[in-house]
């Protein structure tokens, strides 16, 4: 656009007025290709964060099985230890020379056999963990597969989508931004708060049947003779979007681009 038309745009309120409802136009065919895609993005977005959270788990489940396993072996193996040392005590009480040597072995003995008691407590422990790991492990395992299908199923579908929106979505969002230049800061930072305040993006809207186009709540004859003048820049008292007349705006974008 040159910078003839964009100054004469500027200059005038009816310029200004145009110059919104046409990017309005353009951000709401953009809102609708979005809207296509539906909820699917976000359930993507839901399943790759419990397919990640479920890898995590199979990490950790994995990581602790190994670590009781060691514990496991390390308990066996000190419990032969245990059991060297008794033997090894016993053949000492056969060549004792006196009852407090003989008492002291003998301690020695009921500690080792202790030792073993609490070795394989903690053994039964460590199984009893492994098993439980071992249900987690293969229910984790089945509920990861199942949702990495359900996760490839999904991204397919959106990505399906997305090839067939995303050339009209990339040549809208450069037709809205074009269309954003041509607009003061003022405004367009008013446009883009109002929008992002309502439930479907309408920032600006044509009075029909004499109600807001936004909200349908009725305007007033006066408030509507000074919309239709273009004077001024006019919002809705009730939702707070900019209101325009509907004989100003073209029924659709490709006119009011003409």
């Amino acid at each position: 656009m040159s910078a003839k038309i964009k100054e004469k745009m500027d200059a005038s309120v009816e310029g200004k007025l145009r110059a919104l409802y046409e990017l309005q136009l353009i951000d709401s065919k953009i809102d609708r290709l979005r809207t296509i895609r539906g909820e699917l993005p976000l359930e993507v977005a839901d399943l790759e964060d419990t397919v990640t959270g479920l890898e995590t788990r199979l990490a950790n489940a994995t990581g602790e099985m190994e670590e009781l396993e060691n514990q496991l072996n390390e308990k066996k193996q000190a419990i032969k230890d245990y059991q060297a040392n008794i033997k090894k005590y016993e053949a000492q009480q056969t060549k004792v020379r006196n009852n407090r040597e003989y008492d002291a072995i003998t301690k020695e003995i009921e500690f080792q056999n202790l030792e073993i008691q609490l070795a394989e407590k903690r053994m039964k422990e460590a199984k009893f963990q492994i098993q439980s790991r071992t249900d987690l492990l293969e229910n984790s395992k089945i509920e990861f597969e199942e949702r990495s299908k359900d996760l490839q199923v999904k991204k397919a579908e959106l990505d399906e989508i997305i090839a067939e929106t995303e050339k009209d979505e990339q040549d809208l969002l450069k037709q809205s931004e074009i269309a954003s230049k041509i607009i003061e800061d003022r405004l367009l930072n008013a446009y883009r708060r109002i929008r992002s305040n309502t439930k479907n993006g309408l920032a600006v809207v044509a009075v029909e049947r004499d109600a807001c186009g936004g909200c349908y709540n009725k305007i007033p004859p006066q408030r509507q003779l000074d919309i239709r003048t273009n004077k001024k820049i006019i919002v809705c008292e009730h939702c707070g979007r900019i209101l325009v007349d509907g004989l100003l705006i073209p029924d659709n974008i490709d006119a009011l681009q003409a």
